[in-house]
């Protein structure tokens, strides 16, 4: 029998200090019997631009505050949480996503950050450059996947890695804006068909306006098949998407298609253990 996961992801603005919310997800979600689910970027925490109207004590009580709330839901609806998360150290914020199960709390420390001068998360973030590695990457259900973070997208040394430790399904949190829909949709999809893998892609909601420019975050939350077809799509409200994927899509992809076996005979490529 074919192995299946049930993944789901929330498309909402900044939760702020309030949970309710989450807790109606979750409820809904455990009821389709969702193994895994994905927030996107800035919705536990306040977007960046924000934070130099806030404490750093209130950044930090609103970490603490939903990684006790999703460590509560993880145990009681038997759910594994990947989420962004703003963590404060005393160099400053770090930008980072982290896994929640009942059993334990394990971080990604996000390794490339967006670096213009519009949003500069390079500079506001103290999280170290240093030579990459590869992100991070954990079994579910038979299944292998690997968190990266939304910019990171970009960057081909992420997606060797997607091969190279044949990963089923990629979870990518964003905050896109400014009207990059078709860009985005466009990347995801070739991504997935290229690595022979399903794309769960969480985007957040909300607004920011600054200096007269007004940021606008437009949801297109998605899950893409290996084939490089959108299976599911939110649009621009606060919602949910709930979806079985099907661990042998994976399977007769690679195999089709052979992309890996072209790379693995000239020696290009060799699979981790």
């Amino acid at each position: 029998m074919s192995k299946k996961l049930v993944v789901a992801a929330l498309q909402l603005p900044t939760l702020g200090m309030n949970a309710t919310r989450l807790e109606f997800y979750l409820k809904k979600a455990h009821e389709r019997g969702a193994d895994v689910m994905l927030l996107g970027e800035y919705v536990l925490n306040h977007f960046f631009k924000e934070f130099a109207t806030m404490a750093p004590s209130m950044v930090k009580a609103q970490t603490k505050k939903h990684l006790e709330l999703l460590k509560e839901l993880s145990i009681k609806y038997n759910i594994v949480f990947i989420a962004p998360i703003i963590i404060t150290k005393k160099d400053g914020y770090h930008k980072t996503i982290v896994k929640i199960t009942p059993k334990n709390r394990r971080y990604y420390e996000q390794q490339i950050l967006l670096p213009y001068t519009h949003w500069d998360e390079k500079k506001f973030f103290a999280n170290e450059i240093k030579p990459l590695k590869d992100p991070m990457t954990f079994n579910l259900n038979g299944f292998k996947i690997m968190v990266m973070a939304g910019f990171e997208l970009h960057f081909d040394p992420f997606w060797e890695a997607v091969t190279r430790k044949k990963v089923d399904l990629v979870l990518l949190p964003t905050a896109s804006t400014f009207g990059s829909h078709n860009r985005w949709r466009e990347i995801v999809k070739t991504k997935a068909f290229l690595h022979g893998c399903f794309i769960l892609r969480a985007n957040r909601l909300g607004e920011y306006s600054d200096n007269e420019v007004k940021w606008k975050f437009y949801g297109d939350t998605m899950l893409v098949s290996p084939e490089g077809e959108v299976e599911m799509m939110l649009e621009d409200k606060e919602s949910m998407l709930v979806e079985v994927i099907d661990k042998a899509e994976v399977i007769e992809h690679r195999k089709s298609w052979g992309f890996e076996r072209e790379l693995k005979v000239r020696e290009v490529l060799n699979y981790d253990a």
